[in-house]
């Protein structure tokens, strides 16, 4: 059985670049397209099944057809994790089943008008439920929506996605302590800081929570242009490493 992660996003809502921005990372981001960062969000492929975590990139239907995926798996819905599914659902053909939060609110009128979305499978927390064989259980996470992060369970390997968040609920820590993932996908928008900011980590908070959790491979996402000028200067902690648009995690 084989588990890959793909991280077709790694970048917030301002991506990188930032528009108006002339910063290091920005500049290097316009003159060279392997640095840009689109909205956070990757694809989960679990032997033949495929499923798309976050929909924030906005042009969704110029990537994928009609049948290349079984479902969407939803962290929140917050537009810069959402925007794709806006145009994709005036398509046409079968049901495409929505998993996510269960958010009375969602964003805008998406639960008004869903069309070929179905957005009738919510989830709740620490409540696992399989998608083709996967394993997937739902976890609490610290931001101005709700919003889970998930951890992804093989017979043979675990691996955790926490993105959007600012720290992790006490819950969410021990249940991740007792289930060690090899592998954990992490928010980190900011270079090391004095304090957890409000809505998103920065690193001293990744590497505290590390500390308690010892997982052997980080992999920071929702990168923000200020950090990515801090990543062109100093060096990340051993087992530590800035995820990239496109980066292939195989976790096996």
């Amino acid at each position: 059985m084989s588990l890959t992660l793909t991280l077709s996003g790694t970048g917030g809502a301002q991506l990188v670049p930032a528009f108006g921005c002339f910063c290091a990372a920005c500049e290097r981001a316009r003159n060279n397209p392997q640095y840009r960062r689109k909205p956070c969000s990757a694809v989960v492929k679990f032997n033949d099944a495929v499923t798309l975590l976050d929909a924030g990139i906005p042009d969704l239907m110029e990537h994928w057809q009609p049948g290349d995926f079984q479902q969407f798996l939803l962290t929140h819905y917050h537009m810069d994790h959402v925007q794709g599914l806006f145009p994709l659902r005036w398509g046409v053909g079968e049901k495409i089943p929505v998993y996510g939060p269960p958010d009375e609110l969602g964003c805008d009128d998406l639960f008004k008008h869903p069309g070929i979305l179905d957005f009738s499978h919510t989830l709740e927390p620490f409540v696992g439920f399989t998608l083709q064989a996967l394993r997937i259980t739902p976890l609490p996470l610290n931001h101005s929506k709700l919003t889970f992060g998930y951890l992804f369970e093989t017979p043979h390997s675990r691996v955790a996605w926490l993105c959007d968040t600012a720290g992790l609920p006490e819950k969410t820590l021990k249940f991740l302590a007792n289930n060690k993932p090899q592998v954990i996908v992490i928010d980190c928008s900011h270079e090391p800081r004095p304090q957890t900011p409000k809505n998103h980590c920065d690193l001293n908070t990744v590497i505290e929570l590390n500390q308690h959790l010892g997982c052997p491979r980080v992999i920071l996402t929702h990168i923000s242009h200020q950090f990515d000028c801090w990543l062109m200067e100093n060096e990340l902690p051993q087992g530590f490493e800035a995820g990239f648009d496109g980066m292939v995690i195989p976790v096996d």
